[in-house]
């Protein structure tokens, strides 16, 4: 058993799924892998369960009944990872817009240079590593972490990332059953409360690829979510 675990939420990803899998298992640290798949109607799970048959006890699946939210399929990996007492869990995309080779990066920030929460950054110190997306959705990205440091004051630069590595005690201390957004807030504010409860926070410069397989899963509502949730989230400030 590895002291890593390492989460992709799938939904339909079949077009991608084997390939991050055998790409996370490739590296040179050995991680383990909890996929959570909420009903993909593609074959996804089954892609996966054939794999366990090559990778025994490093590959797991959780699967889940419907279509909930990305922030509950974390929730649901993270509480899965405590009771298997991970040290190091990290949260990642089945489309290889987060790359496998930056994994060990965000490990060593934890394990190595004091951090209890490393976050793989595309915009450390304002400088903009995004490749393939258009300029509307570059934009819309870009101004939103700025618009949540504003607002809510977190000394980070991407807010919104979604590649990050928690320390086991984070995820203890965080009040898992009381996160309220399940989209693109979840980010947000799983790194609010991170802050809130003092917890070192590290910024790790990836450069952020957008996926060339599969279908985006932005959608209107997730960013409303995320513009107005944070002032509520601010200004309720950190409920235990």
């Amino acid at each position: 058993m590895s002291d890593a675990l390492v989460i992709i939420p799938t939904y339909n990803e079949k077009e991608n799924i084997k390939a991050i899998i055998t790409a996370t298992f490739n590296q040179e640290k050995d991680f383990d892998i909890l996929v959570v798949d909420d009903n993909s109607p593609d074959g996804t799970a089954e892609i996966v369960e054939e794999l366990m048959l090559k990778f025994p006890n490093r590959l797991f699946i959780e699967k889940r009944k419907g279509k909930n939210g990305l922030g509950t399929a974390y929730i649901h990996g993270f509480k899965w990872a405590i009771a298997k007492k991970y040290d190091y869990i990290i949260e990642m995309d089945a489309d290889f817009s987060h790359n496998p080779e930056d994994l060990i990066r965000l490990y060593n920030a934890c394990k190595k240079e004091n951090g209890d929460v490393s976050v793989g950054s595309r915009y450390v110190n304002n400088q903009v590593n995004v490749v393939n997306w258009d300029m509307k959705r570059l934009l819309l990205s870009y101004f939103a972490s700025k618009y949540v440091r504003l607002v809510t004051k977190i000394p980070l630069f991407d807010t919104t990332a979604g590649f990050v590595c928690w320390k086991r005690e984070v995820l203890e201390t965080i009040n898992l059953d009381k996160i309220k957004f399940v989209g693109y807030a979840f980010q947000i504010e799983m790194k609010f409360k991170a802050w809130k409860h003092n917890f070192n926070i590290k910024e790790v410069s990836v450069i952020f690829t957008d996926r060339t397989l599969g279908t985006s899963k932005m959608s209107g509502n997730i960013v409303y979510e995320a513009l107005f949730g944070v002032i509520k989230m601010r200004l309720k400030g950190l409920p235990k």
